[in-house]
């Protein structure tokens, strides 16, 4: 069975991807706190719902990558022939 290996720089790849997600989640907990006028202590009481939010994130942009890696596989080597 062949090993696979995970570079130092994919591991920092995708920890930027997910740091990311919880941001762009957290943020939108930070809207939602003050669009619906809720009391501050609810950007930390929901910290449940980002986490999900955030693996959710996540999971839809892995999906988009493998698209993209998927739909420029043929072109790259179209072009390298």
């Amino acid at each position: 069975m062949k090993d696979i290996t995970i570079t130092g720089r994919q591991l920092r790849r995708e920890t930027l991807y997910l740091v990311a997600c919880f941001v762009v989640a957290f943020l939108i907990n930070v809207y939602a706190v003050i669009h619906f006028h809720r009391p501050a202590i609810e950007l930390f009481s929901q910290l449940g719902f980002v986490v999900v939010i955030t693996v959710a994130l996540y999971i839809v942009i892995a999906i988009l990558r493998v698209i993209w890696t998927l739909v420029q596989y043929p072109i790259r080597h179209i072009i390298n022939k």
